[in-house]
């Protein structure tokens, strides 16, 4: 993939502030400890990861058509975001690719579909994860961390899926009806997937 500076600049700022946000929400507050540090790499681990890795599955997706496809943050949700995470909930929309080429129905289609499955893959890796450490290190901050994972992991796919306004969703129905139903189960099943674990 190919990323300009300011992009990187800005996936940084996003993820940074992002990563921040949910460990005010997680610890109930911002405060110089090491227990808000811990927090903070949960989220970054978490959040943080699904957040990059969904917005970098699009970038690679629309680059492989040959699009220009960059990241900008949007500063006012990510101020936002921060501001309401003392209130105990955040609305993230912390930034997206913007394309520019040859993009048509399909090609935008797959393009937001590659996002939410980025999502719903790591809802699974965090799953296996979580039944691993639930045997092995029962309670400990590694099954924290998996649980935090999987269930982030699995909203984060589902509200993407959302059928309207600049959602991936949204594209995604457009485009393939079929696909959208499975995407939706799919992300269904990763909000279950807590439940199915072993003292999740």
């Amino acid at each position: 993939m190919r990323f300009s500076t300011v992009e990187l600049q800005h996936l940084f700022r996003a993820w940074l502030i992002i990563s921040v946000a949910f460990a005010i929400l997680l610890s109930g507050g911002f405060s110089f400890t090491e227990q808000f540090l811990v927090a903070v790499v949960m989220a970054a681990i978490t959040v943080g990861l699904g957040f990059l890795l969904h917005e970098l599955a699009h970038k690679f997706l629309a680059q492989r058509y040959g699009c220009i496809a960059e990241f900008r943050a949007f500063d006012t949700m990510l101020v936002f975001a921060l501001v309401m995470s003392f209130f105990g909930f955040i609305l993230a929309a912390p930034g997206a690719v913007f394309i520019h080429g040859n993009v048509n129905t399909a090609r935008n289609g797959r393009i937001s579909a590659v996002g939410p499955l980025v999502n719903i893959a790591l809802a699974v890796v965090f799953f296996i994860l979580l039944l691993f450490f639930n045997m092995v290190y029962p309670e400990s901050i590694l099954t924290v961390l998996a649980r935090y994972g999987l269930m982030i992991n699995g909203w984060l796919a589902l509200f993407n899926m959302l059928p309207f306004w600049q959602l991936d969703g949204a594209k995604v129905l457009k485009w393939n009806k079929k696909i959208y139903g499975l995407m939706i189960a799919a992300a269904i099943f990763a909000m279950m997937l807590p439940g199915f674990a072993i003292g999740g």
